[in-house]
């Protein structure tokens, strides 16, 4: 089997998703959060960095984990109890973890919103919604049903959907940005959105999709941030001709 060296994959990575450049929130800490002795000879890809997601990737003998939420999301310090287990459980299986957020979102080939606007056949797409100094979501003009939409995301992330119905039946300008975008519903529709697609949002987003005449559709947070974890490792894998398994390992959230 052959074997490429940590470094390597973490230039790559680097290079394709420039972390340096985005101000996230700081517990995301992206890029290399954990390394191992140097040599990757299999890859695994997670949503969520987790004691249940590494164990899986160690089941799986990977060396490199790479996920869209980190290791650090929840206080780690001290490493003692059940956070040393999960130190313990990467040292032992030379588990290496990187992971990338906001990058992640962002990237306009690999990342979770432009593989999901892919799915849903959304197409020429434009920059959308703003977070901290970096644009991350896309936006497309379409003539679609609101029915239409919903059914070809159910498709896409393979669960329900909720849709609030507070715009237009036929929707036209529809942004997208996964994970809990809904909370940012008012900058969504101040940028000409008529229907936001995101993973979750606050109970009152309801009533403010009806004052602000706007469709929202929640198909959930995990489900919506799938897709670039998957993409990034292909994309590895093709590259360095390195084994990658996905590790599903879902939230219901």
């Amino acid at each position: 089997m052959p074997a490429v060296s940590l470094s390597k994959l973490v230039r790559e990575c680097d290079r394709l998703l420039r972390p340096e450049g985005f101000q996230d929130d700081p517990r995301a800490c992206n890029g290399l959060q954990v390394g191992n002795r140097g040599r990757v000879t299999r890859l695994a890809a997670a949503v969520d960095a987790t004691p249940a997601t590494v164990r899986l990737a160690a089941a799986s003998r990977a060396g490199l984990l790479l996920v869209h939420h980190g290791l650090f999301w929840s206080p780690r310090q001290p490493w003692t109890g059940h956070h040393y287990d999960l130190l313990r459980s990467l040292l032992d299986h030379d588990l290496a973890v990187y992971s990338a957020h906001l990058p992640l979102d962002a990237h306009p080939r690999l990342g979770n919103n432009a593989r999901l606007c892919a799915a849903l056949g959304l197409r020429r797409l434009r920059p959308f919604l703003r977070q901290g100094n970096r644009t991350i979501g896309f936006a497309a003009s379409a003539r679609l049903p609101r029915e239409q939409l919903a059914s070809r995301l159910e498709q896409a992330v393979g669960g329900p959907v909720r849709l609030i119905p507070g715009g237009p039946a036929v929707c036209r300008r529809i942004g997208v940005v996964t994970g809990g975008a809904g909370g940012e519903l008012a900058q969504a529709a101040a940028e000409g959105a008529d229907t936001l697609v995101t993973g979750e949002g606050p109970h009152w987003t309801f009533g403010l999709a009806e004052e602000l005449g706007v469709n929202v559709l929640y198909a959930g947070h995990y489900a919506t941030e799938t897709f670039g974890v998957r993409a990034l490792a292909d994309h590895l894998s093709r590259r360095f001709g390195l084994p990658w398994e996905f590790l599903d390992h879902p939230t219901g959230l």
